[in-house]
């Protein structure tokens, strides 16, 4: 066996070398390590370089390595196992064929409401025509206020706003004889600006209320309205009261209602302020300041000190 010996700094670099010297790659020999390199003392004195020798292998010995990494290495797919068809199974003879059916007559078709040529009468019903909207009704114009008073300052206002918001209102105003204001949007079909229990409209009098009392030394009171909401929003919150009311007393319980707003309140109030066998009051903190019914103790006396609120909200949200 051929063999040959190489130096280098490294074990790698000898090994390296040798195979170069050769034209041969690392599989074909076999690699002996004589010496292995060493620095030595600051990389000057003592140092010395590593020595291999290299034997070449035999011819059969490399075949064989090259036969192992080549079927190793083989990308050929092994063929898939393939399982034996089952035989097909027996078909039941058919049953022999029966006379042709006579063909059925066509059903008549269900007289339409129009039918034209170009489009037949339907067998389903006819569907009902879509209705045709509604135009809003034409906004009148309100009567101007007298220019320079507070009840034309909230009118301009409202009006402005209005525009602005993209609805078009008529704004009527009206001084009673306490000199309060009372202004009324009409136009509104949608209720746009009165909004979710008033909420909308509560804010445009707060705003408008704002605007007509600033800089002035007396505050000027201000009710708005749109489309009859605030008569029917008491007549709602008068029922309420005094189902409420009649609950408590029934119940011998006190009946907190879900939070309202000052003005709602006081109509709670008012509503049950001549009844001698419950009383009211208000508790908590704005915004979740809301009005409790009470029994009187010479009415009914109460088993327990409990709040009932149980149908109370569900009730006002009905309204």
């Amino acid at each position: 066996m051929k063999s040959h010996e190489a130096t280098g700094r490294t074990v790698e670099e000898a090994i390296s070398a040798g195979l170069e010297t050769l034209g041969m790659s690392i599989g074909d020999v076999t690699v002996d390590i004589l010496q292995e390199g060493s620095k030595g003392l600051f990389g000057l004195f003592g140092s010395r370089q590593a020595k291999v020798r290299l034997t070449i292998k035999e011819q059969e010995t490399i075949r064989d390595t090259q036969s192992i990494f080549a079927n190793s290495l083989s990308t050929a797919r092994p063929t898939p196992r393939t399982e034996p068809t089952p035989p097909p199974r027996p078909r039941a003879p058919r049953a022999p064929e029966s006379a042709p059916k006579e063909p059925r007559p066509p059903k008549s078709p269900k007289a339409s409401a129009t039918p034209t040529a170009e489009e037949p009468a339907s067998e389903s019903a006819p569907r009902r025509p879509a209705r045709a909207a509604v135009p809003a009704a034409p906004v009148i114009p309100a009567t101007p206020a007298e220019p320079g008073t507070i009840a034309a300052d909230a009118q301009g206002f409202l009006e402005q706003l209005t525009q602005l918001m993209g609805i078009p209102v008529a704004v009527d105003v009206a001084t009673d004889e306490e000199g309060n204001i009372r202004a009324d949007l009409s136009g509104d079909a949608q209720g746009v600006l009165i909004g979710r229990r008033g909420e909308t409209l509560d804010a445009l009098q707060y705003l408008t209320s704002l605007k007509i009392n600033r800089g002035k030394d007396q505050y000027v009171r201000l009710t708005l309205d749109s489309e009859g909401y605030r008569a029917k929003r008491e007549e709602a919150l008068v029922r309420l009261a005094n189902r409420m009311a009649n609950r408590a007393r029934k119940t011998g319980r006190r009946v907190a209602l879900e939070p309202m707003n000052p003005y709602e309140r006081r109509v709670l109030h008012s509503a049950l302020q001549g009844r001698e066998d419950v009383s009211t009051h208000s508790e908590g903190e704005e915004p979740n300041r809301h009005v409790v019914i009470t029994v009187n103790k010479n009415a009914a006396r109460p088993p327990e000190d409990a709040v009932d609120t149980s149908g109370a909200a569900n009730e006002q949200g009905d309204e």
